[in-house]
């Protein structure tokens, strides 16, 4: 990138029937020079549906595959860090809880962690194609497409019958004090066997892994915003020592904290100090609804 980016993030908060289903909705406009391209790392999070007005960015993870050209970009919850190349462009974004899976997909979230698709080709996500039209278009106004986006999904589909068990579960996994998988089943009131059913089906993912990266987003979030603190300053304090944290690091992340904070993050870095300046407060995409 040879010359000085300009990024505007917006966000909208979703509306109160919605809320529990979103992690957030938010326009992201980006301006380079002409030809240039700007570059980060996505952080484990839920689903997540992003729709490109023009100049769509090459997307990948870790292990493959590579996604550029795709107007609309679907991920599943994962685990591991997606890389993108990212140009001029506008984008819609979208984050799903996993009730927002539960309710709008529907199926096994567990066979679709750590997915990169084009959205348009994916029967898991070609519902979501409609959106299109409206998002992929600069022909509208923020709050024209906002608006077309809550009542399309107001249309898809009501909440899921085990509504009440899935935000249980999540309120308890986000709990900071929360260690061990026995402890969370016994609090949300399921058998271990259980509990990892409703996680894998909702959450993508078995419920140690989840407590594992949630104690690691927790650490991450801190750094990404207070971009002057040491490591030091914001591991969080269950992690029994340094290495742990290294080690977990690269677990989730495929770099040691002191690579990433030697890469470039002008995406992330925007994104997380707009949500710090709205919420007035660490935002995590891994929380529940503000």
């Amino acid at each position: 990138m040879t010359g000085h980016p300009m990024i505007d993030v917006r966000f909208f908060a979703p509306p109160a029937d919605l809320a529990p289903c979103f992690t957030t909705f938010y326009r992201l406009e980006v301006t380079v020079p002409q030809g240039d391209h700007l570059e980060d790392w996505l952080q484990p999070e839920w689903a997540n549906l992003r729709f490109f007005s023009d100049n769509p960015p090459a997307a990948e993870l870790p292990d493959g595959p590579r996604i550029a050209g795709a107007r609309f970009q679907a991920t599943g919850p994962s685990s591991c860090p997606i890389h993108f190349e990212l140009g001029r462009t506008r984008m819609w974004g979208i984050g799903l809880f996993p009730l927002g899976w539960a309710r709008f997909i529907g199926e096994d979230a567990s066979d679709h962690a750590n997915t990169l698709v084009d959205g348009e080709a994916s029967p898991l996500f070609e519902r979501f194609a409609p959106l299109c039209d409206m998002l992929c278009s600069r022909d509208y106004s923020d709050e024209e497409q906002f608006d077309a986006l809550t009542d399309f999904f107001r249309r898809l589909a009501g909440p899921p019958g085990d509504q009440q068990r899935i935000q249980k579960v999540h309120e308890v996994m986000v709990d900071p004090q929360l260690l061990q998988v026995e402890d969370f089943a016994h609090r949300v009131g399921l058998s271990k066997r259980t509990l990892e059913r409703v996680c894998a089906r909702n959450f993508g993912f078995p419920p140690r892994l989840l407590l594992r990266r949630q104690r690691l987003m927790r650490s991450l979030a801190a750094f990404m915003l207070e971009p002057r603190s040491n490591w030091s300053d914001v591991i969080d304090r269950h992690y029994h020592d340094q290495s742990h944290f290294v080690h977990e690091f690269h677990a989730f992340m495929c770099c040691t904290p002191s690579e990433y904070a030697a890469q470039p993050h002008p995406v992330l870095g925007a994104f997380m100090a707009e949500r710090k300046r709205i919420w007035g407060s660490p935002a995590q995409t891994l929380d529940l609804p503000k």
